[in-house]
């Protein structure tokens, strides 16, 4: 149980830098560049994967696709961050899980329960109260929470494309994928130093080593959380889902002051509901 708490405290805390870095006009591409040289090396000395095994036999285009993807959907996650807050960002990331849902339901024609269906729609329904704009908004930034919500449910239909692949361990691809989203990112941020004469602050290098070190101690503690719970997998699941929801809500809402109405809360309650649906599915 200790790792699962771990790693929603990890997942929210990287929320909570990235709301931070806007009181201090933190730069995301740069921040999001520097994430992955932490994360890279932190890959490196904890699980010390064995380069020379990977050839190109490997899954390349899965990995590339990710390492494309990982950028940009952590940028729309800062920017969802900043528009619409904490709160809806965390619960729109954690609703992503009805991505690789509809794509066994669709793609790989999976069979569905009715706990699983209801699941869904109550899923469907949350968004919708979630991210309602207040009345007094001019403006619905929907657009980045929608992009966060798709971009990482796409990244989890293709990490378990990746789990698929036994040839060489999940440590050694997860170093490769980071290493490609290194490499999209520093592109991104040249770009922008280049073309918008922003300089490089060690504001950002600093933010970015943070953000780097929550990342990678999401994913460390939630596979470690995996292989605590091997025999009940579906309690990693639910704990984590629900957890980030209600942590992060109680962080946007108590520290930061987030406001919500009345139907973003019944949205929020409405997305717990619908996860213990999906996790009561599993045993049926």
């Amino acid at each position: 149980m200790l790792f699962l708490v771990l790693s929603i405290l990890c997942s929210v805390i990287v929320g909570v830098i990235f709301k931070i870095t806007r009181k201090y006009k933190g730069n995301p591409t740069q921040i999001v560049a520097f994430n992955y040289v932490v994360a890279l090396a932190l890959c490196y000395f904890t699980f010390s994967p064995n380069l020379s095994e990977i050839d190109s036999t490997a899954p390349w285009n899965i990995y590339i696709a990710i390492g494309v993807l990982l950028p940009f959907v952590f940028l729309s996650l800062m920017a969802s961050i900043k528009h619409i807050g904490i709160v809806k960002t965390d619960a729109a990331q954690r609703l992503s899980l009805f991505i690789p849902i509809l794509a066994a339901w669709f793609i790989f024609k999976e069979e569905f329960n009715t706990y699983k269906i209801v699941g869904i729609v109550v899923g469907f329904l949350a968004l919708l109260f979630i991210l309602r704009k207040q009345s007094e908004n001019t403006e619905n930034k929907w657009f980045f929470p929608a992009a966060v919500l798709i971009g990482f449910g796409v990244i989890d239909i293709l990490f378990k494309q990746v789990a698929l692949y036994t040839t060489l361990p999940y440590p050694t691809s997860l170093f490769v994928v980071f290493s490609i989203a290194f490499c999209v990112a520093i592109l991104i941020a040249l770009y922008e130093m280049g073309s918008k004469k922003i300089k490089l602050e060690l504001k950002n290098i600093l933010f970015g080593a943070l953000v780097g070190i929550f990342n990678f101690g999401n994913i460390l503690f939630y596979l470690k959380a995996h292989k605590a719970f091997a025999e009940n997998p579906s309690t990693v699941f639910a704990g984590m889902n629900m957890g980030v929801i209600i942590l992060g809500s109680l962080v946007g809402l108590l520290f930061f002051k987030e406001k919500l109405s009345k139907i973003n809360f019944f949205g929020i309650f409405l997305a717990l509901i619908s996860i213990i649906f999906i996790v009561i599915s599993q045993f049926k």
